[in-house]
């Protein structure tokens, strides 16, 4: 396998992750006269605020993602190839990915977070995840179809434990779940299981913190905690999940909580790029960038977004938020330092401008901080729509996620509730099993013409 992209007179920038930064940057650097490679392990841009939706149902996944090749049609100058990247070797200026070796003048790493286990082999094995499109789609078919079986079990504890929906993580992802799933509760069940007495689903929302969205204000923390909780979801902080045995969410005061509905959405790592040498990396597993996002250490090699850590913006010394508005305003000055460099002009230093943040906890129910505004309920509500609404790709997918939402408020209900189980291929499970064990750098040469 190879690139198949010819080396041109242009300067080659490779980037790594079609995330909202590398996206952002690859827009940027349009007719900017170098040549851009774009490479993702998926072959769409996927828009990560509402993926819970799709994991309540309320949304379809290509109402929130886009591929990328329908972004970059007509674009002479972008180049998009569907692999994962491996292995630098920045004294040669070379890539290593899944489907070979790229040389490039300049490398950004754009590649994101995955979910933190924190070294809990058991929980990760057990929990189901909701960072990517594919994990939204699987949590899912699962919640589906424990509502299913919770009809027909044998025992009344395998049915308590279906019934029980069990979520880690009090930030916004935790929180937006949480609401969906006392949405569903109060709507959907009545209507479209009533085997089922809704007072038997119980929703717990578990945090380790001493509050509930602990990057927004007290008041924010408190509106959402009081939201949550008149909606039926039984919220507990202070408190640490340490394992999960036999159906069994376990805390470290002891408390046992049944459950086959186990949701992790407590905190995130960076995603990682095989010999990255430890000491230009910190918490979170986060690459170390200077205040230009210069990976350090590094010449030529850049990184944006949540996969960074730069502690060089005096108003964030432990670093950014791992937010989206991050990841397109580094994006969008990286492209203008990258035509500075070519330029011979001074570099632009990073600073953050915060436009601040929000999180939706159901119907008319939402908390919102934009700059001194601090505002709760329906008002901030309408704000979270409108906001999430013009950053979604694509005019059709605005439309239907619209009319989604519309359709949703006014019937209470929505018609997606399908339990769909992909099967892939023989020729790509066989890809699949060749690339897995194929282009590993195990042998780098001196060069490289592709």
């Amino acid at each position: 396998m190879s690139f198949n992209i010819a080396k041109t007179s242009q300067k080659r920038i490779v980037i790594v992750g079609g995330g909202f930064g590398g996206l952002k940057l690859a827009q940027e650097l349009h007719r900017s006269g170098f040549q851009i490679i774009l490479i993702d392990k998926n072959n769409y841009h996927q828009f990560p605020p509402l993926i819970y939706q799709v994991a309540s149902s309320g949304l379809e996944p290509s109402s929130i993602s886009f591929p990328f090749r329908k972004l970059f049609n007509g674009y002479q100058d972008i180049h998009f190839r569907l692999a994962e990247a491996r292995q630098i070797y920045p004294d040669q200026k070379v890539l290593q990915t899944s489907i070979g070796k790229i040389e490039y003048d300049y490398l950004i790493l754009a590649a994101g977070t995955t979910s933190n286990f924190f070294g809990n082999k058991r929980i990760e094995e057990a929990a189901m995840p909701m960072k990517t499109l594919s994990e939204a789609m699987g949590l899912r078919n699962a919640l589906l179809s424990n509502l299913e079986r919770s009809i027909t079990c044998a025992t009344s504890q395998e049915r308590r434990e279906l019934l029980n929906v069990v979520i880690v993580g009090g930030g916004a992802t935790g929180v937006e779940i949480a609401g969906a799933m006392a949405e569903m509760k109060r709507y959907v069940l009545p209507k479209d299981y009533p085997e089922i007495d809704c007072n038997d689903l119980h929703i717990f929302l578990i945090e380790a913190g001493n509050r509930l969205l602990s990057g927004m204000s007290p008041v924010s923390s408190r509106k959402a905690e009081e939201f949550l909780h008149r909606m039926g979801v039984q919220i507990y902080l202070h408190k640490r999940v340490t394992d999960f045995v036999a159906h069994k969410v376990i805390l470290e005061d002891g408390m046992e909580i049944p459950t086959r509905t186990f949701i992790w959405v407590s905190g995130v790592r960076a995603n990682e790029i095989g010999n990255l040498p430890p000491t230009i990396t910190g918490r979170g597993g986060r690459i170390l960038v200077d205040a230009y996002n210069q990976v350090k250490g590094m010449n030529h090699v850049f990184c944006i977004g949540d996969q960074c850590l730069m502690t060089d913006d005096k108003h964030y010394p432990e670093g950014h938020p791992q937010l989206a508005q991050v990841a397109i305003q580094q994006g969008k000055l990286l492209a203008q330092n990258l035509k500075r460099l070519e330029q011979g002009k001074k570099l632009h230093p990073f600073h953050y401008k915060n436009l601040g943040t929000m999180a939706t906890i159901g119907r008319n129910k939402a908390v919102a901080e934009l700059h001194t505004l601090k505002t709760q309920g329906w008002f901030a509500w309408v704000l979270w729509l409108v906001v999430h609404l013009r950053s979604i790709l694509g005019v059709r997918n605005k439309i239907n996620v619209l009319l989604n939402w519309i359709w949703s408020y006014l019937t209470y209900d929505q018609s997606l509730r399908l339990i769909v189980y992909a099967q892939k291929a023989k020729e790509v499970r066989e890809r699949e099993e060749r690339e897995s064990q194929t282009h590993w750098g195990e042998e780098m040469p001196s060069s490289s013409k592709h």
